[in-house]
């Protein structure tokens, strides 16, 4: 009997911590730029100042602030990095001279403000906070 209650337990357990990271993995990616829909790939070339212009629109991504749970999720799931490596990445690139890191904003509420005010901007946000008339080019 004890080796049944213990195997429970470590059931549960195991879809605990797991659950989390599965339920958390909802990143919009919003942008005002009359693009239909973005691949990973080309979301990560926009992240890592590699691609600055799509279809003639010069692009303005920006960021949610290191730390920021959002941001975490955007990392992993689009850069395949964590904060520490994407901010590496960008202080040599700046120091070689090959650009800046994308500007970061406080929150969900000021990256829609940004990306819905600014021709060519693009972000990302909790799908919890996705409002109508947001133009959604990736799902995750």
């Amino acid at each position: 009997m004890k080796r049944k209650s213990f195997l429970k337990l470590l059931a549960a357990t195991a879809l605990a911590v797991a659950l989390p990271a599965w339920a958390d993995d909802n990143v919009v990616v919003i942008a005002n730029t009359g693009l239909r829909g973005l691949d990973a790939e080309s979301l990560k070339r926009i992240w890592a100042g590699r691609t600055i212009a799509l279809d003639g629109t010069a692009l303005r991504p920006v960021n949610l602030p290191a730390g920021h749970p959002v941001r975490r999720r955007f990392l992993a799931t689009v850069m395949q990095q964590d904060d520490d490596e994407y901010v590496a990445y960008w202080t040599v690139r700046r120091y070689v001279g090959k650009g800046a890191p994308p500007r970061e904003l406080g929150n969900s509420a000021e990256v829609i403000e940004f990306v819905r005010s600014t021709p060519g901007a693009i972000g990302y946000i909790d799908a919890a906070d996705v409002k109508p008339g947001l133009s959604v080019v990736f799902r995750r």
